[in-house]
């Protein structure tokens, strides 16, 4: 059964939280990745401890974005990786052996395998649909899901322009967890809305 995972939009102000614990309550989230890409580390040192707190007090895993050191210091669940965000050796040191490390894989089957031989605990494909979110670097088919499932036992995300409307078939090709952005908080229903419909879409 795939896991919705949750990611934040680039910029948000202080009502977020407030967002944040009515959409978490409205749906069934496993993990939020604080995705604050248009934030300083400074802003979000002082944005994250209420966002983490909301999560945790709903069972919710945070996973901080890019940088390891950070989510070591605000008290992360674990942290989320590009290629070029350094290593998953050194975001292990830096946050302990229990905690998350996920890598982003794109479209490669190589990437992915060789995040699993590093010690991932997840790798990350996509993007599979078009995003407003972010200019992805590549496109990925539905069968490396397929393919990755098949061999693998390591979870993998399925992320990038998913929405209510295409997720079914992310969650038929075999994907662990379905990380959602824009489908969640851009949905003209709100994002209460949104999440309680993927929810049951997961169920």
């Amino acid at each position: 059964m795939a896991e919705l995972y949750l990611l934040t939009p680039p910029k948000i102000d202080a009502d977020f939280a407030d967002v944040l614990a009515r959409t978490l309550d409205a749906g069934r989230v496993s993990a939020l990745q604080l995705r604050l890409k248009e934030h300083s580390d400074a802003e979000i040192e002082a944005l994250a401890p209420k966002l983490i707190e909301i999560a945790h007090q709903r069972g919710v895993s945070v996973i901080l974005n890019d940088n390891p050191a950070l989510a070591a210091k605000l008290g992360c669940d674990g942290v989320h990786i590009g290629q070029d965000d350094g290593s998953i050796r050194d975001a292990r040191a830096a946050l302990g052996p229990k905690a998350i490390v996920g890598v982003t894989c794109h479209d490669s089957r190589h990437l992915a395998m060789t995040a699993g031989e590093q010690g991932a605990d997840y790798v990350a494909f996509g993007a599979f649909f078009d995003t407003a979110t972010k200019s992805p670097k590549t496109r990925a088919d539905l069968d490396i899901l397929v393919w990755w499932t098949e061999l693998f036992e390591l979870p993998c995300v399925a992320i990038g322009g998913l929405t209510l409307e295409n997720v079914s078939e992310v969650i038929a090709a075999g994907a662990d967890y379905i990380a959602v952005c824009g489908g969640v908080w851009s949905h003209p229903d709100g994002p209460e809305a949104a999440c309680a419909g993927l929810s049951q879409l997961l169920d």
